[in-house]
């Protein structure tokens, strides 16, 4: 089926042929899955995938960060697009649509064992349509999110449940896990191969070495000792889970605030019990502006106080605006939860993790940012402090595993 692309776009070959396959699994049962790796070009093939559906108007759901990219793409097909990000949906006022496309359903979608307000008002009002989901990692972090992703549309696979815990009865593990509150259900531990029997007829994936990428990642990791007092502030805290700091305090009255705490500190940086944030040690982000002097970086960082400290350091030589990155000299500054499902950073020499987050997902979404189709080589920094904890992370990450609060206390 020829279908009208403008504006001399060319979509590679397997975009068209994944297209293809989509618009069949359409057609069938209504709804499908684009489990496509990152920089593969998810939205263009959803995009063409509607085109084949010969849909006149289409509603395509995303992050905010991502909507200048997304009408950027929709330039080159002929129907009409409404665009808008997940928090603001209650501002779309038509109806009329033939297809809904949802992206990065892991995190939007995604919910269990209750759902969100806006997962309701989303399924009230668009669960008729016919669905493209869009996401790399759909169950990365459990499995029975699959049912929260597929129940956005009516067409979905698991009509026979009449809500969650229904479907999970079907499909669970029997674990449990201990709450301050006693023993209760683990949800995320369900059986894998029973649940993708159920749904891989719906679902088609692709990695970057099947779509041709040959990128190598080259990961480095440097080590910055901090200053005298930052080790025995940390230490103090780690001991008496309380400093006075001036006319505020530092609090650490549970393992999960310790936990963070420490993360913010090996970054140099701490929000006291106020929420005021402060800079307890410039060091590791001189040590980046001066290491990579003369190369065209992007920074990620994980916590606020992060890119203030960094825009203080580079001053004039960073930005947060991807524009502005892809068309000067200047380096990029970007935070990995909010922006690691869009942002291309071909134009970086490198890329540089100011800190480490717990995700694995975050950690290897990131991670890819720099990747395309024709570019050889990734050189992905990691700055840590020495004598621990990034490099704990770093280790737990690297095996596809989230950081957890269990994994920290086995450190301390």
């Amino acid at each position: 089926m020829e279908i009208n692309i403008k504006k001399m776009f060319k979509p590679r070959q397997y975009q068209t042929e994944i297209a293809l396959h989509a618009y069949n699994i359409l057609q069938k049962y209504k709804i499908v899955m684009l489990a496509m790796s990152v920089r593969t070009g998810k939205s263009h093939t959803a995009l063409i995938t509607a085109q084949k559906y010969w849909a006149k108007k289409i509603l395509f759901l995303s992050k905010k960060k991502a909507l200048s990219s997304i009408k950027e793409d929709s330039k080159h097909y002929d129907f009409d697009i409404v665009i808008q990000n997940y928090e603001w949906i209650h501002k779309i006022e038509d109806n009329d649509f033939d297809l809904v496309i949802f992206d990065e359903v892991h995190g939007k979608i995604a919910w269990f064992p209750k759902p969100s307000k806006s997962y309701k008002y989303l399924k009230k009002r668009f669960n008729h349509l016919p669905a493209i989901l869009l996401s790399w990692t759909p169950l990365i972090e459990s499995a029975s999110k699959a049912y929260p992703i597929f129940s956005i549309s009516k067409h979905w696979p698991f009509k026979e449940y009449s809500n969650f815990y229904s479907f999970f009865r079907q499909y669970w593990i029997p674990k449990q896990i201990k709450t301050s509150f006693g023993f209760a259900n683990s949800y995320d531990n369900v059986k894998y191969d029973k649940l993708m029997k159920d749904i891989e007829h719906l679902i088609i994936t692709l990695d970057q070495k099947q779509a041709g990428f040959t990128t190598e990642i080259t990961e480095h990791v440097l080590k910055v000792k901090m200053k005298d007092w930052t080790y025995d502030l940390i230490k103090r805290l780690t001991k008496d889970r309380v400093i006075e700091w001036t006319d505020d305090d530092i609090i650490a009255d549970t393992g999960v605030k310790l936990q963070i705490c420490l993360h913010q500190m090996y970054s140099w940086t701490l929000k006291l019990e106020s929420w005021k944030a402060i800079t307890i040690d410039p060091t590791k982000a001189n040590f980046v502006r001066d290491y990579f002097k003369g190369k065209k970086i992007a920074i990620m960082y994980c916590f606020i106080q992060e890119r203030k400290l960094l825009l203080e350091t580079f001053w004039d030589t960073i930005t947060d605006d991807l524009e502005e990155f892809n068309t000067t000299d200047k380096n990029f500054l970007w935070q990995i939860v909010s922006t690691r499902e869009w942002v291309s950073l071909r134009e970086a020499e490198a890329l540089v993790f100011f800190n480490i987050p717990f995700s694995w997902t975050s950690f290897v979404q990131g991670r890819d940012r720099m990747s395309y189709l024709w570019r050889e080589r990734n050189d992905v920094y990691f700055i840590c402090a020495e004598d621990w904890m990034e490099e704990e992370i770093l280790k737990v990450v690297r095996k596809k595993q989230n950081f957890t609060n269990k994994i920290f206390t086995k450190m301390i």
